[in-house]
């Protein structure tokens, strides 16, 4: 099981990006949270199979909305997040 923290920067306010971000995740299997950030960026909490996972950051990096445009991901393995049991878009 592997655990990641990623903060996604470019158009991913006001484009749908969590919504999109929650029906990828949901289709994957991957749990964990999504939610906006002050500063126009979107930070993800997600856990699951590594091999799912290397899929789910693909999809991100790519923009799991069609009117988003991601121009960079810090991605930060963390083992210490919660265990959630669903995904969530939160704020």
């Amino acid at each position: 099981m592997r655990k990641v923290r990623m903060n996604v920067q470019g158009r991913v306010q006001g484009v749908g990006f969590r919504y999109m971000t929650k029906m990828v995740a949901d289709e994957l299997g991957i749990y964990g949270t999504v939610r906006n950030e002050d500063d126009g960026s979107v930070s993800i909490e997600a856990l699951g199979d590594d091999e799912i996972m290397t899929k789910f950051i693909q999809k991100i990096k790519d923009s799991p909305s069609p009117a988003g445009r991601v121009t960079y991901v810090a991605i930060q393995d963390d083992p210490f997040i919660e265990e959630y049991t669903s995904f969530k878009v939160t704020n």
